[in-house]
């Protein structure tokens, strides 16, 4: 039986969802998502005009005439959301924890792509392989999918992206938009990431906070590390260690802009004291001006 409050989180985000989703945002995932691939729709007799490279020459030796192969834009489109739930997502300092953020602007997405009658999948990872659901249609699928992320709960794991990469290389067998989720504490995937690009459109979607971009002012406190358990006690008060951590910080979202760039992968950053939909929108006008 599903908790009561589960239902509520659900509930909330499918109400969100829907408002979020109008027709104009429907429409601008549409035009960036749509039409990435063709597939073969018929042979037919050619007739002047046609493209010569299109000449099936199979049927034309076997016809004695020119036959040529028609294709047409592919309309379905696969979504695949790899999410990264490790211990690490279970952090949040303003409106929600990040692992509840990746919850919703998945959720967001997969309503959009309902809409558009795509197939909708979902990967959820830690160091380890913890769900797969396989793409399907419709808005009962939808749901199964944002349930299954909002009640995932495991003892505290670390992160394993290269992992996840290889499994969706090895189950994805059609062309996918693929939507990686994760704060990206771990920095050794560019190798696997480049991979899975070359066959699928993937997107990276780093979530973060913003304390983790810059600590306040808050004196002596106790940081935990959420994967290892690791303890570390830490004078905040001081501006040589806030203005330290704030260039680690900083230079390590920087190398990871510059890993994505270098192997032409797409970034949309969220993060948990903002509205994701206006990240959502620039990204979608940044594509429409390279398409």
């Amino acid at each position: 039986m599903i908790p009561e409050d589960l239902i509520k989180r659900i509930r909330q985000i499918q109400i969100y969802s829907a408002r979020a989703v109008n027709a104009s945002f429907a429409g601008q995932y549409e035009s960036v998502f749509k039409g990435r691939g063709m597939q073969f729709d018929e042979v037919r007799e050619y007739t002047p005009g046609d493209d010569i490279r299109a000449i099936d020459w199979n049927v034309t030796a076997r016809t004695g005439k020119p036959f040529i192969k028609r294709f047409v834009e592919e309309r379905e489109l696969t979504v695949l959301f790899a999410v990264d739930l490790s211990a690490s997502g279970e952090f949040g300092t303003v409106n929600k924890m990040k692992n509840e953020l990746a919850a919703e602007f998945c959720a967001v997405l997969a309503f959009a792509a309902a809409k558009n009658n795509d197939k909708v999948g979902l990967l959820i990872f830690t160091d380890r392989i913890e769900l797969f659901i396989p793409p399907k249609k419709g808005s009962r699928h939808m749901l199964r999918l944002i349930r299954e992320l909002l009640a995932f709960k495991m003892p505290k794991r670390k992160t394993n992206i290269p992992l996840a990469l290889d499994y969706i290389a090895k189950i994805a067998r059609k062309r996918a938009t693929v939507f990686l989720v994760s704060d990206f504490i771990e920095t050794d995937f560019k190798k696997p990431l480049g991979l899975l690009n070359k066959r699928h459109d993937v997107v990276a979607v780093p979530v973060r906070d913003r304390v983790e971009m810059a600590m306040p002012a808050l004196g002596l406190i106790e940081l935990q590390d959420a994967e290892t358990g690791q303890i570390m006690l830490v004078d905040t008060s001081s501006r040589s260690f806030r203005d330290q951590y704030g260039d680690r910080t900083s230079r390590r979202f920087n190398d990871l802009k510059g890993l994505l760039r270098s192997i032409n992968v797409d970034m949309i950053p969220i993060m948990t004291d903002r509205q994701y939909i206006n990240d959502l929108i620039q990204f979608f006008h940044m594509r429409h001006r390279r398409r």
